[in-house]
């Protein structure tokens, strides 16, 4: 088990600056993105920095769902910068970059490629050591904060992918949820879905003691290891409270009882997943992001077309649970039941179906948009979806039911619609 260290409260933030001076930092790196640079999570840091005296500089380039050529921009700049600590203040995009930033500038010889993960990357285990990075996430989502993976859109093959590697994981999570007050509705729901994919992914992912083979090396094992007795404690947990708190942080931003509980949702499901893994859902979001055509979700101030990456995870989710399930069932239907569903005249071999009735009802409730042609996919699409699933191998093998080609189709078929 790998997480970073977390620190949780309200106005933690202003400890930062003291964090980094015990670390004896000198040349501090500041990512965030253009929108956050002017809110308040970023002057809050700012003004920590400032009480310390410490020597920053400030990159706010970050692209909101990050590409490779963004990720490139980055770590260009961290080159140049030659810091000896970093900060990142934002969602997952920004937490990623700045992984990205620390792993190339650490090793500034090694090839774009080297760490991307198999098959679209060459996948190499990471041996140089990496700088400190301290996260402050805005959303309540990602978990980034609390895992070694930072995820980018390969824009050559119109494919999302990523690094995963423990030693790129934040050495230090600032969880304040004073920075989830300014997340607009649809950034809060969106976020959200990520957290509730994330713990039912990593409850039901293959588990870890059928993983085969076994590495020859621990250095070799991945970060991702299939569901497993700790993993399971903390995405359990995470369902709860996307169960009790979700509806209510999205609909009233005023309620700083239910923003700060999904702001720790997010970190627990971060130390779930971020150990077990994800399967599916997360693999098959990857080309809906990536293929994205005209969409523009609202209450994200962006100057391209773009599917959050909770929405994009979510759609799929009725048809992804209606078909592991099988495999097993309990676990779907306690989750099911964890969701609202009643389950006392259940049968077990109906738990796939009652998992998917259950996640409809509740995206419906939540205003979701009406499955995959609602985003601009349409049946068409379906073999270029597919196509773009297949190289994520380093997810869709934790699903505990293999899939074929034509699984794969079913599913993207089946989540054109929701309602």
């Amino acid at each position: 088990m790998a997480i970073s260290n977390i620190r949780y409260g309200e106005g933690v933030t202003k400890e930062i600056g003291m964090d980094l001076q015990n670390l004896g930092a000198r040349r501090v790196c500041l990512m965030t993105d253009k929108n956050l640079s002017k809110l308040p999570p970023v002057n809050a840091v700012l003004n920590s920095l400032a009480k310390y005296g410490i020597n920053f500089q400030m990159y706010d380039n970050v692209r909101v769902e990050p590409t490779d050529q963004s990720f490139l921009d980055a770590i260009q700049f961290a080159k140049k910068g030659e810091f000896d600590a970093y900060v990142a203040v934002g969602g997952g995009s920004v937490i990623d970059t700045c992984k990205a930033a620390n792993l190339y500038a650490a090793n500034p010889t090694s090839e774009f490629l080297d760490y991307v993960n198999a098959p679209i990357g060459k996948g190499k285990p990471v041996t140089v050591p990496l700088k400190p990075l301290i996260a402050v996430p805005t959303t309540s989502g990602t978990g980034s904060e609390t895992t070694g993976v930072a995820i980018f859109d390969f824009k050559e093959l119109k494919v999302k992918t990523g690094i995963a590697s423990r030693a790129i994981k934040p050495t230090l999570g600032i969880i304040d949820p004073l920075h989830t007050l300014s997340m607009p509705e649809r950034i809060v729901a969106n976020s959200g879905f990520d957290v509730l994919c994330h713990a039912l992914e990593s409850y039901t992912a293959l588990p870890y003691n059928e993983r085969r083979p076994c590495p020859a090396n621990p250095l070799s094992r991945p970060a991702y290891q299939g569901s497993n007795p700790v993993s399971d404690v903390w995405a359990l947990q995470a369902l709860r409270v996307v169960a009790r708190y979700l509806r209510r942080a999205i609909r009233n931003p005023e309620d700083r009882e239910a923003r700060a509980n999904m702001h720790l949702a997010s970190a627990f499901a971060g130390i779930g997943f971020g150990n077990a893994g994800v399967h599916l859902c997360h693999g098959m979001s990857y080309p809906i992001s990536g293929l994205v055509k005209t969409y523009k979700p609202k209450d994200y101030n962006v100057d391209h077309s773009l599917v959050p990456h909770g929405l994009s995870v979510v759609l799929t989710s009725p048809a992804v649970f209606a078909f592991t399930a099988q495999m097993h069932p309990e676990r779907h239907l306690e989750a099911a039941e964890i969701l609202g569903a009643d389950i006392r005249t259940a049968r077990i071999k109906d738990a796939g179906l009652i998992l998917a009735d259950t996640l409809r009802k509740f995206l419906f409730d939540l205003n979701v948009d009406d499955g995959l042609a609602a985003i601009g996919y349409s049946k068409a699409d379906i073999p270029a979806l597919v196509k773009g699933t297949l190289p994520q191998e380093r997810v869709t093998k934790l699903s505990p039911r293999p899939q074929t080609e034509e699984d794969l189709s079913a599913l993207f078929e089946a989540s054109m619609k929701l309602y």
